[in-house]
């Protein structure tokens, strides 16, 4: 009542006593009715009252369930589940509830609010320390440019089009005749790199104006999800403005590149769902590059340097000029011959830009461009015994590939300016490059190098090790690409910091996948055997399971047949010698419901040498099902009497390292989780699921999510857990 004396609006007094009497007979009864009443009020003023209209306006008569209201807000948290599980107890919750209010203007705001905390605490468990702390509030910042990183909240504004579209960021082929960085010399010069009319028309005339991208990695290693965040904004881009994307190995190190590696890459890519426009090597510019280090030493811009590694290193910290750095262009031209000819020995000589040794940038301090390495190379074999460096080749080959935007990890920012100095010093085409930041995520190792210790040293059971963020690793586990793509979509492309993002919001992707795809079964990890007593010897009664939650029942597709006889097998952390009321699992004297079949009720409890050694429960079962016991047990029997379960080997994954982030400690490999794989192998299975074959993905109820293995034999399954269920398991288990 107290709005209706202080907000009421003046130029609508004389409805105020027909307010009132709406007020009083609880027609109007929340503070969402009473603002869009005096609302209405405002703009209708002094003139007669519509009493339909009003009502209507106001939302009289309109009764919202706490059914409706538990509805939406499930609704409302899945929409919101990235940001969620991102910000955990940080996340804003009025912005929930307004997502809520939106759908359900007239439903109870303290009901909702009460409904979405309850939610939250079960999606995100107990609060962690992190939880605790208050969030520092940041100073009002000036609007973030495109390419920064949208912040993850929880409104009910509609998305932008950058979220729609992740690529609007990227500027039209056409448009690159602009400046792209100033590269500046410690002696006051400036470059500005950028394209000459000239030079983008003749770009554009061999491309059709195409967006052309390429994907470049290094055949050192196998791919991991950190190169996926590369395959979709390279593959993503072409494929959104109906270019082309390159799928280009860079394959200037032939000490580390193998064959195996550039076929593992090709498979991935495909796997990916991605199809590269050419498969390319920068090995298959060789010769091309050759020759424009030719050319550079000719411009007096490259000499050949006698300074080893350490000699490099301390002249480059000193910022001091190598000896060789002012020798006579002849005479680079002819040691450069010599070096191409292998008349020179193996660490004895390098060809090095002529750039700026006194630059702050360490990346313009005379870069290496080629040195001798005596090696056959994997794709061009002994032709070459002088090998292009990276920061020669990569900005060349864009080049000669007439790459629109090169893009790549936010690490190789400060080598633009390097980038850039190459193509302006040979007044090649310059595409348009633009830095993203890196993934990291929680509880994983990224380096290559580090993965390659990993699988080296034997830590792990190779590269396609499911407990890996490796690609291979990820398939193998049961991940599918169409969960890994939708993860790089909702982290974006942004210039933000390489801040390190929850394994959990992977999950989320996986488990949001899995739940459409993963057909539903049961299998139980650690058979405790029970006998239906009141079940006559030898009587099997088949019984339905149903394959997915909405399935049509009128279907025979949508049902797997499991079979119930005398002697059934249930988790042994499904039994309790002593109960309690909060535990729904099986106990004496107690009734569990078994999935798909009856009530059984525990009789006896048959020991071992131990009091801790159950061997055994007998139960009887309810075959009218009149009983209603609350809990709900996953459960296996013979399918035969005296012919055990299907056995199958299944394989627990939890995170691979203790910390969130491994990367950042000095032992890192002290910090493995010694419990991140457990093997069972004589887990119990229906008889159904004999028939799986790799590919195959199915829910094991209660257990989570799994995949046939490639160690699977015909005599024996594997299956690798790819994710848990969301609910954790073993809620009726020990306390």
């Amino acid at each position: 009542m107290k709005q209706v004396a202080t907000k009421y609006p003046n130029n609508a007094l004389v409805h105020r006593p027909a307010l009132i009497s709406y007020i009083v007979s609880t027609k109007i009864k929340n503070p969402a009715q009473l603002d869009a009443a005096l609302s209405f009020l405002t703009n209708t003023g002094p003139e007669s009252l519509d009493i339909g209209k009003f009502e209507e306006a106001c939302g009289v008569g309109v009764v919202v369930s706490i059914e409706e209201i538990q509805s939406t807000v499930a609704e409302v948290l899945k929409e919101n589940m990235e940001a969620i599980l991102e910000q955990r107890y940080h996340i804003n919750v009025g912005g929930l509830c307004g997502q809520v209010r939106k759908r359900h203007p007239w439903g109870d705001a303290k009901a909702t609010k009460e409904e979405i905390e309850k939610k939250l605490a079960e999606i995100l468990g107990p609060k962690t320390e992190a939880d605790n702390v208050k969030p520092v509030k940041k100073k009002k910042e000036k609007p973030a440019k495109v390419e920064e990183k949208k912040v993850a909240v929880a409104t009910a504004a509609p998305p932008s089009e950058e979220e729609l579209n992740p690529y609007t960021i990227f500027p039209q082929p056409a448009e690159n005749n602009k400046v792209h960085t100033e590269i500046f010399f410690s002696d006051g010069n400036i470059w500005r790199a950028h394209n000459t009319k000239e030079i983008l028309e003749k770009h554009l005339k061999a491309t059709g104006g195409k967006v052309m991208t390429r994907f470049p990695p290094e055949p050192n290693g196998y791919l991991h999800i950190g190169h996926a965040k590369a395959m979709f904004i390279d593959f993503g881009l072409a494929k959104e403005r109906n270019g082309h994307c390159y799928l280009r190995f860079d394959d200037t190190n032939p000490e580390a590149e193998k064959k195996e590696y550039i076929d593992h890459i090709q498979e991935i890519v495909k796997w990916m769902g991605w199809e590269p426009y050419k498969v390319t090597y920068t090995s298959d510019y060789f010769q091309a590059l050759y020759e424009h280090a030719v050319e550079l030493i000719r411009k007096g811009l490259a000499y050949v340097d006698h300074q080893t590694a350490e000699q490099i290193k301390e002249y480059r910290e000193k910022k001091m000029n190598s000896p060789w750095r002012d020798r006579p262009i002849e005479e680079s031209l002819q040691l450069f011959e010599d070096m191409r000819r292998g008349l020179i020995a193996e660490g004895a000589a390098t060809l090095r830009m002529k750039q700026d040794m006194q630059n702050d940038n360490k990346n313009m301090s005379d870069l290496i461009a080629y040195r001798i390495k005596f090696t056959p190379h994997p794709h061009a074999g002994d032709k070459w015994c002088i090998y292009p460096s990276y920061d020669y080749a990569h900005c060349m080959v864009d080049s000669l590939e007439n790459i629109t935007h090169s893009l790549c990890t936010l690490e190789f920012d400060i080598r633009r300016p390097s980038y850039y100095w190459l193509l302006v010093a040979l007044g090649l085409y310059q595409p348009h490059v633009w830095e993203y930041s890196r993934l990291n995520i929680s509880h994983t190792m990224m380096s290559k190098r580090k993965l390659n210790r990993l699988v080296t040293e034997k830590w792990v059971d190779g590269w396609d090790d499911p407990r890996l963020l490796t690609l291979a690793g990820l398939r193998r586990r049961g991940v599918s690409a169409n969960a890994i793509n939708s993860f790089i979509r909702g982290i974006g492309i942004t210039r933000s910091d390489n801040s390190l993002i929850r394994v959990d919001r992977l999950e989320y992707h996986i488990r949001e996948e899995l739940n459409k795809t993963a057909s539903r079964t049961m299998v139980v990890l650690h058979p405790l055997k029970v006998v239906i007593t009141n079940l006559e010897d030898g009587k099997v009664i088949d019984l339905d399971g149903k394959k997915w939650p909405d399935a049509p029942a009128d279907e025979a597709s949508s049902y797997y047949k499991v079979p119930f006889s005398k002697i059934i097998y249930i988790e042994k952390t499904d039994f309790r010698v002593k109960d309690s009321k909060d535990y729904y699992g099986l106990a004496p004297g107690k009734s569990a419901l078994l999935r798909y079949a009856f009530p059984i009720k525990c009789t006896e409890v048959i020991y071992g040498d131990n009091p801790d050694d159950i061997v055994e429960i007998r139960a009887e079962y309810d075959p009218s099902k009149t009983s209603k016991p609350k809990g709900v047990l996953h459960w296996v029997a013979q399918p035969a009497p005296g012919v055990d379960p299907l056995k199958v080997e299944i394989r627990l994954f939890e995170k691979l390292f203790l910390s969130e982030n491994p990367a950042e400690l000095e032992d890192w490999l002290g910090d493995l989780n010694p419990h991140s794989k457990e093997v069972v192998k004589d887990a119990y299975a229906v008889p159904s699921l004999a028939t799986a074959v790799l590919g195959d993905k199915f829910q094991f109820e209660r257990l989570g999510y799994f995949a046939v293995d490639t160690d699977s034999t015909p005599e024996k399954l594997v299956f690798n857990r790819t994710v848990t269920l969301r609910d954790s398991y073993g809620k009726a288990g020990p306390k």
